[in-house]
């Protein structure tokens, strides 16, 4: 799922940092702009584990215009990272399900062509990012 991620650069003399204003308390910073990225990421997914073992729900994300208004952010850049929330979810269960061929073949060929784990992750993705625009 892409999350919109606030950027504050950093110079000589202080580190870029990085906040996810639609997970609380995801925030890092690194004194390149790729190591406060990564470490991004890194906090997002700890933030995430620890939501899910006290059972809250994922966060859905939100546009980036809504929270450039935010005056907290002035200034700051902004981008998307992407996070894969499958961990976060529960427990896997099977379920059978009834596809036309064609859409089959499509799935199969953009999970192939875009590097995605399963047909089973691309379907839950679609799912996800349906149901997030509801």
């Amino acid at each position: 799922m892409q999350y919109p991620i606030a950027i504050e650069w950093g110079d000589e003399t202080t580190a870029t940092g990085i906040v996810f204003p639609d997970i609380p308390g995801a925030i890092s910073a690194g004194d390149t702009p790729e190591e406060a990225y990564d470490n991004a990421i890194e906090a997002a997914h700890i933030v995430l584990q620890e939501m899910a073992a006290r059972g809250e729900p994922v966060p859905k994300p939100s546009g980036i215009d809504e929270h450039r208004r935010n005056p907290d952010f002035e200034g700051w850049g902004w981008g998307m990272i992407d996070i894969d929330l499958t961990p976060y979810l529960g427990k896997a269960e099977k379920v059978t399900v009834t596809l036309p061929g064609m859409v089959l073949r499509q799935i199969d060929e953009y999970v192939t062509l875009h590097g995605v784990k399963s047909r089973s992750t691309f379907l839950s993705n679609a799912a996800l990012e349906k149901l997030h625009h509801l």
